[in-house]
């Protein structure tokens, strides 16, 4: 079972809330967030956009490769979209399985090609100027 989502706010209670199942003994969670700095400058916010119809294609493309790859009893991708402030969670990945070292070497996987794949972008708003980052391709 598989959740793909853009969004403009995660809700970290109902992701792992969503990822229980009962013969899932281990779950991987990525969680990536807005940190306060970059490039040794003060990070005030980010802002994220994306090209949504083909970023959740991409999405549910990597979910399926992942799931014919590890045994996964649950797997959610979500990546949020919009103005971002520090600490706020901008992507999550979640992976439920029997077993600890599928869940993480799946989490793994989706986020690496995510970050290689996605067509999100993120522009990084400092205190002197703002600049976009080609955070996905």
């Amino acid at each position: 079972m598989k959740k793909i989502e853009i969004l403009s706010d995660i809700n970290l209670n109902e992701v792992y809330a969503w990822l229980q199942h009962p013969e899932a003994g281990g779950i991987d969670l990525f969680i990536g967030c807005v940190r306060n700095h970059a490039h040794g400058k003060s990070v005030i916010k980010l802002e994220f956009e994306g090209y949504e119809p083909m970023a959740l294609h991409q999405m549910d493309r990597l979910a399926n490769k992942a799931l014919e790859q590890w045994p996964v009893k649950k797997l959610l991708m979500i990546h949020a979209l919009g103005n971002k402030h520090i600490g706020d969670p901008v992507v999550v990945i979640g992976v439920a399985c029997a077993h600890r070292d599928d869940a993480f070497k799946a989490c793994k996987f989706l986020i690496d090609e995510l970050k290689k794949s996605v067509p999100i972008w993120k522009k990084e708003y400092f205190t002197d100027h703002t600049v976009w980052v080609n955070a996905h391709p």
